[in-house]
């Protein structure tokens, strides 16, 4: 087996969860402690570098689902990720039944 073909593989499994075999972070309800001024709750860590915010945004309420990435020890949002206004968390949390069926492979 090559290098890239084992480093690819590492990486993968490094940005997916914790190498060392740790459960995944736990869901959370706190202010983002990295900065003081701002109006972002930390709702919930889907896994390492993934997190759910709910934050306000030029007065409006959003709900951010996003990846992250660490600059210069700082966690900074990237660039994948959706960020929906609170009327679009509505219709998705009003239809989390028939997903969850979907997923679920239930009709």
């Amino acid at each position: 087996m090559s290098w890239r073909g084992k480093r690819k593989d590492e990486e993968d499994h490094v940005s997916d969860g914790d190498s060392e075999g740790h459960a995944p972070p736990k869901k959370t309800c706190k202010r983002d402690p990295t900065d003081d001024n701002s109006d972002e709750i930390i709702a919930c860590e889907i896994s390492k570098n993934r997190r759910v915010t709910v934050r306000n945004w030029n007065g409006k309420i959003m709900v951010d689902i996003r990846e992250f990435y660490v600059k210069d020890g700082k966690q900074m949002p990237g660039k994948k990720g959706i960020s929906l206004t609170k009327d679009q968390w509505d219709v998705l949390h009003n239809h989390v039944e028939e997903i969850d069926k979907a997923v679920n492979g239930t009709s």
